[in-house]
């Protein structure tokens, strides 16, 4: 039986929907959100870099070349790093019973389709082929990076919409106000822990991210505004202040995950991404006295909020909950394919 908060309307209600049909075709609500913000990346990168004295043209060649690059590197990250959530071979009735053989589908490390994409990987290799098209056309890579800072954070808060019609990017239960309804099927097939099932109600950890993307990106247009920061200090300041937030991220996500000495990987990820984005920091701006305040502040929330949230839940994935999505993932047992929210089965990391 799903436990949900005493009073009826304290919780965020799941989605009714994951998207909308246009003739043959079905729109997800999470990529149509992947578009839009990658448009609005696009528009205000332009407008920041005009301002900045740069070519905005520029702009639209590098997004041809980065946004592709962001998604290849995106999905090899998600493959090296949680190989347990590619399609898995399809399973097979026997005499006693369905066998699932172990192993993936040979094209599962490839099926970009079924989700799977990790932040850490797409600005990753994004930045670097991005970096390489501005110095092909000889334009200042620093000056560009800072005009696109918060533009990503634009995009990726826009991104985290898409999490709440997919149904997922969710943490602990909870019984909180703004805590959101997470449907069984999207439980099952994200992973969570089997004593975390009957729970119907989590931390939107999405919602989060959301507030937090929105909040880093207007500071940093403040502090390029209003102080003397060397490029690429403000993408700096971007990679240690989003890096920051998702130490706390990392205690409160319960979903499927690879673990490093009882710990979610990419919470040792973030720590020294915002450590590496600090120093960066300090070294672009060791020849002027910029205001480090903003690096302080970011390092002192990330720290706080992961102090507040404490360590999260360590281990393994339950085994019975791996069973449970790898029957749901090749379509048998008894949810079938109903445990894919929407139909899509997209994972963000």
């Amino acid at each position: 039986m799903d436990l949900q908060p005493l009073a009826l309307g304290q919780f965020i209600p799941s989605p009714p929907v994951s998207g909308f049909q246009i003739g043959p075709l079905f729109v997800h609500f999470y990529g149509l959100m992947y578009v839009v913000g990658i448009a609005l990346a696009i528009y205000i990168t332009r407008r920041r870099l005009a301002v900045a004295g740069g070519d905005p043209g520029l702009v639209y060649d590098v997004a041809c070349w980065g946004v592709p690059a962001g998604l290849i590197g995106a999905r090899i990250y998600f493959d090296i790093t949680t190989p347990f959530d590619i399609v898995p071979k399809p399973c097979f009735a026997g005499l006693l019973g369905d066998i699932c053989p172990p192993g993936h589908q040979w094209w599962g490390p490839l099926a970009i389709w079924n989700g799977g994409q990790a932040v850490w990987g797409g600005i990753a290799v994004g930045a670097l082929v991005a970096a390489w098209r501005v110095r092909r056309a000889g334009g200042n890579v620093g000056v560009f990076a800072d005009a696109a800072a918060p533009a990503l954070l634009v995009a990726e808060a826009v991104a985290r919409i898409g999490n709440y019609f997919d149904q997922q990017l969710f943490g602990k239960p909870s019984t909180l106000p703004w805590a959101v309804q997470v449907r069984r099927a999207a439980r099952l097939h994200g992973g969570i822990p089997a004593a975390d099932l009957r729970f119907s109600t989590f931390q939107p950890s999405f919602l989060y991210e959301l507030i937090f993307d929105l909040a880093l990106a207007a500071g940093l247009v403040w502090l390029g505004h209003h102080r003397r920061i060397r490029p690429p200090g403000l993408f700096a300041l971007y990679v240690a202040g989003y890096s920051g937030y998702r130490i706390f991220e990392e205690t409160i996500r319960i979903d499927s995950s690879a673990h490093f000495l009882g710990l979610r990987l990419n919470f040792f990820v973030a720590v020294v991404m915002t450590l590496a984005g600090l120093a960066w920091f300090a070294i672009s701006q060791r020849r002027t006295r910029a205001v480090t305040s903003g690096a302080a502040v970011l390092v002192i929330a990330g720290v706080l909020g992961a102090c507040a949230a404490g360590c999260g839940r360590a281990g393994q994935l339950p085994q019975a909950v791996v069973s449970q999505r790898h029957a749901t993932a090749t379509g048998h047992g008894a949810k079938g394919n109903a445990a894919r929210p929407g139909g899509a089965g997209h994972r963000t990391f």
